[in-house]
């Protein structure tokens, strides 16, 4: 696991060009280049309170708290005491500075891990052991096998033939296949000399840091000579060195200029829809608060002009005070009093709720992958509640919905289809891991590794048809993969792509096992006989030739073309004679297209030895043409490739991770949009959409964009608009009288059916050009699912970034690359895919899980409950403040506005910390409408979220309104109930501190009893903490009312005896059981009109799970859907141009393993040799008929190479 910091640092001074000298820091440091360290921390010992607690009173509400209790330490203002806001203030900074200081202590961990690992630095002409954080620009530092990369290097020399390293770059763009990178000659030749290189004095210049993974421009000059660099001479930060024994490298960059770090993209501080919201209903909040004040300070000054002169009587005017000035004090009086509108308890809660919701996520079984033994993991607490409002999903492809790991699942040969299992009635049978799989054991050289199920195919290869063998023979001769073989028998193969890499695997355990290479010859071991074959040409791989060819001579000299590539490209080039062959090959490429494999179509002719000598002096006359040099030898490659002889196809599984169809189809029905980015080609990128379901072939249509240039893009874009909405309109924002200052919102256009867009990255960068980008979005938007093919890191996260600026809606974004970084961080939600892909893409993320699949837990169970949960507390939340706070608005009228509490003052302090906090917890925490199950059974319960229906503005009117209610019931009714009332014994109730006592106890069994109708999901602990709750009140009121307190500190307990003089009287619970009853009331009658008229999805669902009273039975596993395509699945290609021109330059990356028999070398094993005896020799397991042709099939002069080869037996 490596950590390589989040954070990018930004240089003061804009760098145009990067100079620097090898083995100089003198004259590097002079251009003050930045060190190798990393520094993702934000706060030291000294700065962490000062800048903490700035950072904490820049949220309004906080700032808000500290002058309410300025306000309070005024003795002419205060009417509550100083405690009941210091208590709540200190409790929330203190553990919002906690975390924060946790976090950061992490941060400080994580930069030190990295800036203290080693490396060998070559200081005062000695390799000096330095800490990552003591290299500098122009340090030349030793790297050793799978030893990461310290900082951005330029190649010098290494310990393999003609100066190759072998790098693995998962941690930058999630592949693990191998690429490889070579040295200049010219410092190739310093080897490791230790003299050698410290006198290398050599100069680079080059561009100045940027975030480009995949090109580099500058030049190296040594001896006077100037020398191209480019990205094939560049190890960069991040990447692992793999099956090189050493390498020399002089640092480019170092820390955050590395391109890893510049890929890192701006940290910003993400916050929820919720929080944006609540901000707004804060400020308006604050108004009406100063409202409701200046109502009751103009009253007091109405009441002291009018009544005041007649009450000084009893209570005398302070000198210098008249109304003006007693009205001005009742303001800040009733701001202190009226507070509770906005309690800091409610912050505190909601960090709660979010912490423990955060838990869920990380406890959650469901979640663990246990192969990699990799929990899921909410890395931060702040953004729970937006997971239940996703509405566009942004992915990665490679390593996100694939493994990266291309299986050989079945073949076509000469119109025999092979792959499939089938039982004794001829019926085929789903493959599952019980099935049995075929023994290879009788090949020395096979992979344990590969599996295959179908038997036929290797009693073919022991049978020696000469199709077969010709298929295989094809497949270990036509690739540019590389053979490694350190022991003796095992062999690793080094390809440029993982689809090269199952082939030659597939021929290897077949019987065809590609040993060496050079850069004339291949040397095969076909059926336990090494053979050498001269290897005469490679007719490379490209994105237009759609195929590669080789020309090989045999070891009998007969001259043979083998050729492999898109079928569609194949066919064009197929001599007549094998139409009939033709015709049953497409059938079974469509078997294959069907269920989402990658095929490619096996073909090969015979050539003349005069027209090819001919031919290779025109192709070496149009490889050193200064001109049109391409052209030429495309016509020259399309000469040579004509009246090919078809051999058959391959299918290869891309394979998934798993569960990937089924939850990109439960998101689809959760009304997510799923939008592809990556940087595979565009076939690619098709073939794994329509594995997924991510496209199908119910789609009306799937539209390409592929324009070369702005106009053609656009005419692209418009031609797929009109095509899916035909009268659309250019316009589709609102009217601009209803916007309010900000970027426009794209709004929503409904359009008949389902459609696909697919857009390669060249397009894309016209389509996100400034005059283009609403045009691009807006046809987007109307697609139900988008791929964007061969896009940059940088792109990723423009159109992040687009979606986000003109769309109302949350995004989320999953990768598992350093090259998806910017891209996660850019969107709302960023979740990064943990696995053998690397950590960059987890250690910038909010969220971490090992599979694809766990994605729709997330959203659709944790994401909206957390949601739900959310909204339901800040309702609920909201009621209980309005209300207890609107009984004091009441009660001023009738105190002559004197900010007079209504409620006791321990009461006051302690409902929001005591009373009610641990029952709207418990909600918070507990509740759900219904269990995981019936989510994922009805996806669209997921939707509300998306339209903010459950809290908005909306909603929290209504709940105001609500609050308005029952405040005046609960002031009104307990005050009639007690004005001119006695008790039983005939002694007096109607006192100030009765009233008190009923008021507040009328209002806690409201807000419990509402608090019990909105909860869905009753557990113990929810029942412990209401019922508790009361009954916590009721014993520290007769606690607090007792004669003892009042004896102990008479002015904090003024309310001696009143407990027991009021709640002994029968109309006392009388007045608290017709309250709670009418403020109850209503709540159920809307509930039930609601539910009778129109019902939401919510209760659709909780009265189907009441009507069966039992959890669903789980649902059924559906078959493997086989899928009738006439669409080809993408060709099995890596997505670079092939290494054919590294291979026949001679820069091979191993030396030629040395010929030995295999017979004797293994005679101690039970199966030696390639022996066709045995069980498998001529048998069917099956009873089917073996190597049964297609009727009417024509022989292909095939049998010819049997003649050759039997002859060479």
């Amino acid at each position: 696991m490596s950590f390589f910091g989040l954070d990018c640092v930004r240089k003061k001074e804009e760098e145009l060009e990067r100079n620097l000298r090898a083995n100089d820091r003198e004259y590097n440091l002079s251009f003050k280049y930045a060190t190798n360290a990393i520094k993702t921390s934000k706060y030291n010992l000294f700065t962490f309170l000062p800048l903490n607690l700035f950072e904490q009173f820049q949220r309004i509400a906080n700032a808000y708290f500290l002058f309410l209790l300025v306000l309070q330490v005024i003795p002419q203002i205060s009417s509550l005491s100083w405690f009941t806001t210091v208590v709540p203030l200190v409790l929330v900074l203190s553990v919002t500075a906690a975390k924060d200081a946790t976090d950061d202590i992490n941060r400080h961990r994580s930069d030190n891990q990295v800036n203290n690992r080693k490396a060998q630095v070559l200081i005062g002409r000695k390799l000096r052991s330095e800490k990552w954080m003591d290299v500098q620009a122009g340090d030349i530092i030793k790297l050793e096998n799978n030893q990461f990369v310290t900082a951005d290097l330029l190649l010098l020399s290494s310990s393999e033939p003609l100066n190759l390293v072998y790098i693995e770059t998962a941690e930058l763009d999630g592949e693990t296949n191998l690429k490889v990178r070579q040295a200049l000659p010219v410092t190739g030749d310093l080897g490791d000399d230790i003299e050698k290189l410290a006198d290398f004095d050599g100069e680079v210049r080059c561009e100045p840091p940027n975030n480009r993974l995949d090109r580099f421009a500058g030049t190296l000059t040594c001896d006077g000579q100037k020398y191209s660099l480019d990205n094939e001479k560049i190890l960069l930060r991040g990447c692992t060195l793999r099956n090189t024994g050493w390498c020399f490298g002089l640092v480019l960059f170092g820390g955050p200029e590395t391109k890893l770090m510049q890929n890192c993209g701006k940290s910003t501080f993400k916050r929820t829809s919720i929080d944006r919201l609540m901000n707004v209903l804060v400020l308006c909040i604050f108004g009406f608060l100063a409202f409701m004040c200046s109502v009751l300070a103009i009253g007091n000054w109405f009441w002291e002009v009018n009544e005041g002169s007649q009450f000084t009587a009893f209570l005398p005017r302070q000198d210098g005070t008249d109304a003006g000035v007693s009205a001005f004090l009742t303001f800040w009086s009733y701001v202190i009093i009226l507070n509770t509108v906005v309690p800091i308890s409610l912050y505190v809660s909601v960090e709660i709720i979010r912490l423990g919701n955060s838990f869920y996520i990380d406890w959650d079984r469901a979640m663990y992958y246990a192969r990699s033994d990799t929990p899921a993991e909410a890395r931060t607490t702040t953004l729970n509640e937006e997971l239940g409002q996703i509405k566009y999903v942004f992915s990665d492809k490679t390593g996100t919905l694939t493994q990266n790991i291309m299986t050989f699942n079945k073949c076509t040969i000469n119109g025999k289809s092979y792959g499939d299992v089938y039982d004794y009635t001829g019926q085929r049978l789903d493959i599952t891991e019980k099935t049995e799989t075929v023994d290879f054991s009788f090949n020395p050289l096979f992979d344990p590794r590969f599996v295959f199920h179908d038997h036929a195919l290797v009693e073919a290869v022991k049978l020696e048809k000469p199709e077969v063998h010709a298929f295989f023979r094809l497949l270990a001769l036509c690739h540019t993969v590389m053979a490694e073989e350190k022991n003796e028998g095992e062999l690793l193969y080094q390809a440029q792509s993982p689809d090269e890499g199952a082939l030659v695997t597939a021929a290897r355990n077949f019987g065809f096992v590609f040993r060496s290479r050079t850069p004339d010859s291949v040397t095969i071991v076909e059926m336990g006989r090494q053979r050498s074959y001269d290897l005469l040409a490679i007719l490379d791989f490209n994105n237009v030739r759609k195929r590669m060819s080789v020309v090989v001579r045999s070891p009998e000299g007969k001259l043979s073309l083998y050729c492999k590539g898109a079928d569609t490209i194949i066919y064009e080039r197929l001599h007549q004679s094998c139409s009939k062959l033709m015709d049953v090959t497409t059938e079974h490429l469509n078997e294959f297209a069907g269920e989402g494999l990658r095929t490619l179509a096996l073909a090969y002719k015979d050539l003349d030895e005069d027209y090819f000598h001919q031919w290779k002096r025109r192709h070496h006359e149009a490889s050193t043409a200064l001109e049109d040099r391409e052209g030429r030898l495309d016509q020259l490659y399309e000469e040579v490739e004509k009246d090919l002889l078809l051999l058959g196809a391959t299918a290869i599984e891309d394979k998934l991770q798993d569960g990937v169809p089924q939850t990109i189809e439960q998101l689809s029905k959760a009304d997510i949009k799923i939008w592809v980015l990556t940087g595979d080609k565009q076939e690619t990128a098709e073939n794994i959409g329509y594995s997924c379901n991510l496209l199908r072939e119910e789609m009306n249509e799937i539209f390409t964009v592929s324009g070369n240039s702005p106009d053609a893009v656009r005419e692209e874009l418009r031609n797929a608009r009109n095509a899916m909405k035909p009268d659309a309109v250019d316009s589709v924002f609102p009217s601009e009288r209803s916007l309010v200052k900000g970027p426009k919102v794209l709004m929503d256009e409904e359009v008949n059916g389902e459609h696909g867009l697919v857009i390669n990255g060249h397009s894309l960068a016209y389509a996100l050009e400034h005059g283009m980008e609403l045009e691009f979005l807006r046809t987007a938007c109307m697609c139900k699912a988008v791929i964007c093919c061969r896009v940059t890191p940088l792109q990723k996260a423009q159109v992040v970034e687009l979606v986000k600026k003109y769309k109302r809606a949350v995004t989320l974004a999953i990768g598992d690359g350093a090259n998806d970084v910017s891209m996660i961080k850019a969107a709302h939600i960023g979740v990064g895919i943990s696995g053998q892909e690397g950590m960059q893409a987890v250690l910038s993320s909010d969220y971490s899980f090992a599979q694809f699949r766990f994605l729709q837990r997330l959203l659709l169970v944790h994401g909206r409950w957390s949601y739900l949960r959310m909204c339901k507390f800040l309702r609920y939340f909201f009621y209980k403040n309005f209300t207890f706070t609107f009984v004091h608005f009441w009660y001023g009228f009738f105190c002559g506005f004197s900010a007079q509490t209504v409620y006791d003052e321990w009461f006051i302090t302690l409902y929001n910390l005591m009373y009610t906090a641990l029952p709207v917890l418990g909600m918070g925490l507990f509740d759900q409408d219904v269990n995981d199950a019936w989510s994922f059974q009805h996806p669209r319960l997921y939707v509300p979220g998306q339209l903010n229906l459950y809290f908005s503005k909306r909603a929290f009117f209504k709940c105001a309104l609500h609050s308005c209610y029952s405040s005046l019931v609960l002031f009104f009714i307990p005050y009639a109930a007690v004005q001119d009332t006695v008790r039983d014994d005939g002694r007096d109730v109607a006192d100030y501190q009765s009233f008190a006592l009923l008021t507040q106890t009328c209002l806690l069994f409201a807000v419990c009893i509402q608090l019990g109708l909105e909860m869905s999901y009753w557990t113990a602990v929810n029942t412990i903490f209401v019922l508790g709750s009361l009954t916590v009140y009721f014993a520290v009121t007769f606690t607090m009312y007792s004669n003892g307190m009042f004896l102990v500190l008479p002015s904090a307990f003024p309310f001696i005896g009143t407990g027991r003089n009021s709640l002994n009287q029968p109309n006392i619970w009388l007045t608290i059981l017709l309250t709670s009853t009418l403020c109850v009331l209503p709540v159920v009658t809307y509930r039930f009109l609601l539910i009778q008229l129109c019902p939401t999805i919510n209760d659709k669902v909780m009265f189907k799970v009441r009507q069966t009273k039992a959890s669903p039975p789980p649902p059924t596993r559906r078959a493997r859907i086989r899928r009738t395509s006439s669409r080809r699945s993408g060709y099995a290609f890596s997505h670079a141009q092939g290494y054919g021109d590294l291979v026949t330059s001679g820069w091979f990356l191993r030396r030629p393993a040395a010929p030995r028999p295999l017979g004797p070398a293994h005679a101690g094993r039970a199966t030696t040799g390639f022996s066709p005896m045995g069980r498998s020799a001529g048998y069917s397991p099956t009873g089917r008929p073996q190597n049964a042709k297609a009727p009417g099939v024509e022989v292909t002069s095939l049998q010819m190479y049997r003649t050759i080869s039997d002859a060479a037996l």
